[in-house]
C-alpha cells in the first residue's frame, strides 16, 4: 500500500494577520487571514481546515505569540514562588539595573509571584554541589499544605546552587507533586547560575504553562475536528521546532517564536541570492523585529521580555513597538508619535473599515504608496474615502492644520526613526558597519519602508523575498528540530591553557565528559519525541576574563580560548591574552534537519485580480508618476529604475525615485541605489 505523505502546514499566528504556508505538490502556497486576538486558535482551525480540505493526515508547525502576549497583558496563571529560605523576595529585589535611570516617579511592575505565594524551604547546597542541609519530609509536607492553601494554579520551584547539585530540589520536587499541579523545576528547565535570573526564567515558564496547555489543546482539539488527524508542533525562540508536549511543558521556550521563524527563513532566501551577511527587517502590523546575521543565525542567553529576564536560548531578536497598525498621536507639547499602541486586527486601521485613529497603513494609503485596490492580491479593498475623512476630523479635534498629506509623510518619518534606531542597536552598536550588510524586507509592512531606512543607514542594498508577507511562517515549515541543553562548570583557565579547579587535567578532558552528558540526553529526548533523521550536534561555551560578569558565548574547539581573546578585542576594543580566563556555562544543541529544504521547493507568484497600473505617489515632500506593478509581471534579470509600487498577494513594495531594482534567479527582488 503506497503510504501518503502528509500535508505540511506552517502558521504564524501574528497581531493583526495569521499566515499559512504549505506544499501542494512541491509548490509552496500562501494564505493570510485575520487573527482573532482573543482566540488565535479560531483563526488557525479555520485557516487547516480551509487548507486541508479532504486531506485527513496534516501536521501544523506553529508559531504562537500566547506566550509573548500573556506576559505583555500580565494574565498568566497564579504562581507560587519556591525557593531556598531567605530568599522568597529575590525575584521582588531583582537586580539593580533600572529601566529609566532618571526618572523618579517610575513604578516596577509586579513580580509574577506576589508575596503571599512566595515560600522558603530551609535547605542549603554550597556553590561547589555539597548538600550543606538537606530539607526534612516532615517539613516538606507541611509546607505542600500551605501552599495548597493558596490555591495557586502552578508552581515555580528554584533553589539555591540546584545547577550543581539537583538532590534537595528533586526532594521538594517529590514532596510538591502530589498537589497535582504543573511544577516548574530550575535544574530542568535552566540549570545555571546567577540565582535571580534563573529563578524568573522558571516563574515566567510556570506563569504561562496553564495558559500554554490550555491554548495548545484548544488548538489541537479544532485542528482535529472533522475527523481529520492534526499533530501539532510548536516553533521554539531558538530557531527551531519542539514537540507540542515539550511546548506545553516548557512554553518559556515559545515566548518569540513567530519571530524567530523570520530570522530563519530570511536567511535561507537571502542565501539562496549568495547573501550571507544580512539585517533582517520584519514589520508586521503590530510590531518590528530587527537581527543581525553574518553568516548563521545567532542565539544569545540574555533575552529580557516584558521586563522579565529570560535566559533560555532565544535568537537575537530586538523589537520595537512600530508596526503597520500603530497608532499615531500628538503628545502633550504637541510633537507627533507613533505607537507602541496598535490598532490590531481588531478594529485594525481607519482603512479596513472599522478602525477610527489614524495608522501608519492609514498614513501609507493617504501617500499613495498603498493601492486600495490591490491589497491581499485585490481580494480586499481598502476604503480611501473613509480614510480622509476620519483623519481629516481627527486633525480637527487636536487642533492640528496639518494638510492630510503632511501629517502621513510625518507619521511616515517617525516610525521610520523608531525602526532605524531599532536598526542600529543590532549592529552599529555591537561593533557592525551596516554598509557592509543587506537589509533582507519582510512582513506586511517591511517592504513598504525598506528603501528609506537603507537610505538612512547606508544599507547598499534591499532584499524582498517572494512571499514576503508570510515569510516567518516559510521559516517555520524549513525549520530543523532543535533541543538545547546547557549547564553551568565555572571553570578557571590560566593563560597556557592548564585548568585549575580539578588539578592538573586538561581542559578536554574536563569539558569531554560533560558534553558527552548533554548529548546523551538530547539524544534520548529525541528519541522519546520520536523525531526521524540523523540528529546534528553543536557544542559552545560561554567564556570571560576572571572577574568580568557578562560572558561571550564561541562554538567549542581545541583554540576556543584563542577566538575568545579576538572576538572579544573585536566586540570592545581590546583583549588580554595574559589573563586568566572563566569556562562558566557549557551548551550543546541538538540538530534534526527539516525534511523541506528550500532549494527544493518551487515558488509560484500568484497574480490572481492584480493589474497594472500608474498613479502619483507621494515622495520626499511632491508627488511623482510612478508605475504600480504586480510582482509577476517583473522579467527576472532584467534591471528597472524606480519609483515603483510593486503588488503581490502578501505585501507591498515601495521602491523611492533615485533606486533600481531587479528579479533574481532565486525569485527575489534586489533593490540597491
Amino acid at each position: 500500500m503506497l503510504m501518503r505523505t502528509p500535508l505540511r502546514i506552517a502558521i504564524d499566528s501574528g497581531g493583526t494577520f495569521t499566515d499559512c504556508v504549505w506544499l501542494h505538490a512541491s509548490l509552496l502556497r500562501i494564505l493570510k487571514v485575520f487573527s482573532t486576538p482573543a482566540n488565535p486558535a479560531q483563526a488557525i482551525a479555520e485557516a487547516v481546515h480551509k487548507i486541508a480540505g479532504d486531506s485527513n493526515d496534516i501536521v501544523v508547525l506553529h508559531g504562537t505569540t500566547v506566550g509573548t502576549n500573556t506576559l505583555l497583558q500580565r494574565k498568566g496563571a497564579r504562581v507560587a514562588f519556591v525557593t531556598t529560605a531567605g530568599f522568597e523576595d529575590s525575584i521582588e529585589i531583582g537586580r539593580q539595573q533600572r529601566p529609566k535611570l532618571y526618572d523618579f516617579f517610575f513604578e516596577k511592575d509586579p513580580a509574577l509571584a506576589p508575596a503571599e505565594l512566595r515560600f522558603g524551604v530551609d535547605e542549603r547546597t554550597s556553590a561547589e554541589g555539597a548538600v550543606l542541609r538537606a530539607p526534612d519530609a516532615v517539613s516538606l509536607e507541611s509546607l505542600a499544605e500551605h501552599v495548597a492553601a493558596q490555591q495557586p494554579q502552578a508552581i515555580a520551584l528554584s533553589l539555591l546552587f540546584s545547577f550543581a547539585n539537583p538532590a534537595n530540589e528533586r526532594a521538594v520536587a517529590e514532596a510538591f507533586a502530589r498537589l497535582k499541579l504543573p511544577l516548574s523545576i530550575s535544574h530542568q528547565i535552566l540549570p545555571e547560575f546567577r540565582e535571580y535570573e534563573r529563578a524568573s526564567t522558571v516563574l515566567v515558564n510556570a506563569y504561562l504553562q496553564p495558559v500554554m496547555q490550555s491554548y495548545l489543546r484548544k488548538l489541537q482539539d479544532r485542528a482535529g475536528a472533522g475527523g481529520k488527524s492534526a499533530r501539532i508542533f510548536v516553533m521554539q525562540s531558538s530557531g527551531g521546532i519542539t514537540a507540542l508536549a515539550t511546548a506545553a511543558e516548557q512554553p518559556v521556550r515559545t515566548v518569540l517564536s513567530g519571530p524567530a521563524g523570520g530570522i530563519v527563513g530570511a536567511a535561507a532566501v537571502a542565501g539562496r541570492s549568495g547573501f550571507d551577511r544580512i539585517i533582517t527587517f520584519d514589520m508586521g502590523g503590530t510590531s518590528t523585529d530587527v537581527a543581525l546575521v553574518d553568516g548563521r543565525p545567532t542565539t544569545t542567553n540574555e533575552a529580557d521580555v516584558a521586563g522579565l529576564p529570560v535566559r533560555v536560548p532565544v535568537l537575537d531578536i530586538h523589537t520595537v513597538g512600530a508596526g503597520g497598525g500603530s497608532i499615531a498621536r500628538f503628545d502633550a507639547g504637541g510633537a507627533l508619535r507613533v505607537g507602541p499602541e496598535s490598532a490590531g486586527a481588531d478594529p485594525g486601521p481607519i482603512c479596513y473599515g472599522k478602525g477610527e485613529r489614524p495608522t501608519v497603513t492609514d498614513a501609507n494609503l493617504l501617500l499613495g504608496r498603498l493601492p486600495a485596490d490591490q491589497f491581499l492580491g485585490g481580494d480586499f479593498q481598502l476604503d480611501l474615502p473613509r480614510t480622509q475623512k476620519l483623519v481629516e476630523q481627527w486633525l480637527r479635534q487636536n487642533g492640528s492644520k496639518l494638510k492630510l498629506e503632511d501629517f502621513a509623510a510625518g507619521v511616515v518619518r517617525v516610525v521610520n526613526a523608531n525602526m532605524e534606531k531599532a536598526i542600529r542597536v543590532v549592529s552599529i552598536e555591537r561593533g557592525y558597519d551596516p554598509r557592509q550588510f543587506s537589509l533582507v524586507a519582510f512582513g506586511g509592512a517591511g517592504a513598504m519602508h525598506a528603501c528609506d531606512l537603507a537610505r538612512a543607514l547606508r544599507i547598499p542594498r534591499v532584499i524582498v523575498p517572494a512571499y514576503p508577507g508570510a515569510l516567518s511562517a516559510l521559516g517555520i515549515l524549513i525549520s530543523d528540530v532543535v533541543k538545547d541543553h546547557s549547564r553551568t562548570v565555572l571553570l578557571r583557565v590560566a593563560p597556557g591553557n592548564k585548568a585549575r579547579k580539578t588539578g592538573s587535567k586538561g581542559l578536554a578532558a574536563q569539558l569531554d565528559p560533560i558534553f558527552a552528558e548533554l548529548k546523551r540526553a538530547i539524544a534520548t529526548e529525541l528519541e522519546k519525541e520520536d523525531w526521524q533523521g540523523r540528529a546534528l550536534f553543536e557544542q559552545s561555551c560561554d567564556i570571560r576574563y576572571r572577574g568580568q560578569g557578562y560572558e561571550l558565548n564561541l562554538p567549542h574547539s581545541a583554540d576556543v580560548l584563542s577566538r575568545f581573546h579576538a572576538e572579544h578585542k573585536r566586540r570592545y576594543g581590546y583583549s588580554s591574552p595574559g589573563r586568566d580566563v572563566e569556562i562558566v556555562t557549557v551548551r550543546m544543541r541538538g540538530r534534526v534537519p527539516s525534511p523541506e529544504k528550500l532549494s527544493r521547493l518551487k515558488i509560484q507568484e500568484e497574480q490572481g485580480s492584480l493589474k497594472k497600473a500608474a498613479s502619483k505617489v507621494h515622495f520626499g515632500g511632491s508627488r511623482h508618476a510612478t508605475q504600480i506593478i504586480p510582482r509577476s509581471f517583473i522579467q527576472a534579470g532584467k534591471r528597472f529604475r524606480g519609483p515603483a509600487i510593486i503588488t503581490e498577494y502578501s505585501a507591498t513594495t515601495v521602491i523611492p525615485p533615485g533606486f533600481f531594482y531587479h528579479k533574481d534567479r532565486a525569485g527575489n527582488l534586489v533593490i540597491e541605489v
